[in-house]
């Protein structure tokens, strides 16, 4: 808990007080995020010119949180069960962050160089996604721990990632081979970071809902950790439930870093925002929140943790399909948060209220994850 702990509040500190220097680095390069301004959006008035790429610096504050979090880490009596030394966990973790963030930031580049909202291609930007999806996902299947305890058995041979289904945990009945496993990472990938892309858009609103996802994952893989098969302290009693994932305390210290580099980002991206996250950091959490839901074996629950995320992309999915069949639109814009702006709610209103929502999908999401916990207990 102490490596958590440091974690979180390095990333806090680092990226609350490199924010502003941020702001004014990327004013002084002319980084503004271009805004079009006949769309009627009330939220647009007044943030021409607002730097962006702000996602640089909570990927960054998240990376040299995991560093000092490791640095902790040394001191704590159960290092061997810690695993102090960098593992493949953390590397596909905060390589899909990194690199997914890279291709957002490829989008933001090209929207500041033409001076106009229009970045990298849909197939660009498509083919980026595949990319670091599929190149994480081999990771993540293909090198299994080697994990020993003070004797030198092997005590955890467990993969990054599964062939097997999961929703709080692997479905044994849902075995579909390492190929099938990859593919259906980079749907992962792709789902979560265009979700995170969609829902930013307000000042603050896809920040403070990734704050609660990723508070959501430390929790969940802090547990594991705690009930961890590899924890010979632990599984010496037949009757505790354990949990076979890879490198749990891992996964708890990364999502706490990134949840604490959030918050120390939304302090400057509330409304009114003075720098915008951009595709940059859009991506880049939808990236990590990805691997979170990979790595701690709960991918079917993801769109319930992360429902708010679902709601927004749908309500353009539903947009798109009934504009192409009937020629008719269901909302008056979407994603669904410029829906309720021209229908009049202020954008602190939408922000707050869709807050709430995904404050919603998250408990019921942790709800479900302890039940079953009690469930396999009993």
């Amino acid at each position: 808990m102490r490596a958590v702990i440091v974690a979180i509040g390095v990333a806090f500190l680092v990226s609350l007080l490199a924010t502003p220097l941020a702001i004014k680095v990327f004013a002084r390069l002319k980084a503004g995020q271009p805004i079009r301004s006949n769309l009627g959006l009330a939220s647009n008035e007044g943030k021409k010119g607002t730097p962006t790429m702000g996602g640089v610096v909570f990927i960054l504050a998240t990376v040299i949180a995991y560093v000092a979090g490791h640095l902790a880490l040394t001191t704590l009596p159960d290092a061997q069960i810690a695993q102090v030394e960098p593992t493949i966990t953390a590397l596909v973790l905060l390589g899909l962050m990194v690199f997914s963030g890279a291709v957002g930031f490829i989008d933001d580049f090209l929207k500041v160089r033409k001076r106009h909202s229009g970045g990298l291609n849909k197939r660009g930007k498509l083919f980026g996604q595949i990319l670091v999806g599929a190149v994480f996902g081999v990771v993540a299947l293909y090198f299994p721990s080697s994990m020993t305890d003070a004797s030198g058995a092997t005590t955890n041979t467990e993969t990054v990632g599964s062939t097997t289904l999961s929703f709080i945990r692997d479905i044994p009945a849902l075995e579909i081979g390492k190929v099938a496993s990859v593919i259906v990472i980079i749907m992962v990938v792709m789902a979560a970071t265009n979700g995170v892309n969609l829902t930013d858009g307000l000042d603050g609103l896809a920040t403070g809902a990734s704050v609660m996802v990723l508070a959501a994952y430390a929790l969940i893989a802090f547990w594991q950790y705690r009930h961890w098969c590899a924890d010979p302290t632990y599984t010496a009693n037949p009757d505790n439930y354990c949990y076979a994932v890879r490198d749990p305390l891992e996964i708890a210290l990364i999502a706490g870093a990134a949840a604490g580099a959030c918050v120390g980002f939304l302090w400057w991206n509330t409304s009114p925002a003075r720098i915008f996250m951009g595709d940059t950091g859009a991506l880049g959490l939808g990236g990590l929140i990805a691997g979170m839901a990979m790595s701690t074996r709960t991918v079917l629950l993801l769109p319930i943790l992360g429902g708010l995320f679902v709601i927004i992309t749908m309500s353009v999915v539903i947009q798109i399909i009934s504009f192409r069949t009937t020629g008719k639109r269901v909302f008056r814009m979407s994603p669904l948060q410029h829906h309720f702006e021209l229908a009049g709610w202020s954008e602190v209103n939408i922000v707050v209220r869709f807050w709430i929502i995904a404050g919603i999908g998250v408990a019921i999401a942790l709800g479900l994850f302890y039940s079953d916990f009690l469930a396999s207990m009993g």
